[in-house]
């Protein structure tokens, strides 16, 4: 079982900005594609973006493209999630999760049974004024 720790959630105002971080617990970040993945109160889970663990490939869904940044720095052993021009849609429960499949769009907004292996606790981003 491959733990994985997030924090950085928070309230926010529209408009504004927050860093998300995932940090595995005993094992490279390198390893695994990383994925983060939101539920919204009252909504289905949705996949937000991925990041491959061999080729750095890298995909969001078009909701938060071209707002939303992920990064990982294998001297920190750590994934970011950055989000910026945040709005109240952006409100939920953010998940970083584990693959040792590869990042593909089509994976990332319909992960196929078992692609996703292991969950972090998630943490709450409230974009409220």
């Amino acid at each position: 079982q491959v733990q994985l720790v997030e924090s950085g959630g928070g309230l926010v105002q529209p408009g504004g900005s927050l860093r998300l971080s995932c940090a595995p617990k005993d094992f490279p970040v390198s390893h695994y594609t990383i994925l983060w993945l939101r539920q919204a109160p009252g909504k289905e889970r949705e996949g937000v973006s991925c990041f491959g663990h061999s080729d750095s490939a890298t995909y969001y869904s078009n909701s938060v493209k071209g707002r939303f940044t992920t990064t990982r720095y294998d001297a920190e052993n750590n994934v970011y999630l950055e989000m910026s021009a945040l709005t109240p849609e952006d409100t939920g429960v953010y998940y970083c999760a584990t693959s040792r499949g590869r990042c593909w769009y089509s994976y990332l907004i319909n992960p196929p049974d078992k692609y996703i292996e292991n969950w972090g606790q998630g943490t709450l981003v409230n974009v409220s004024s």
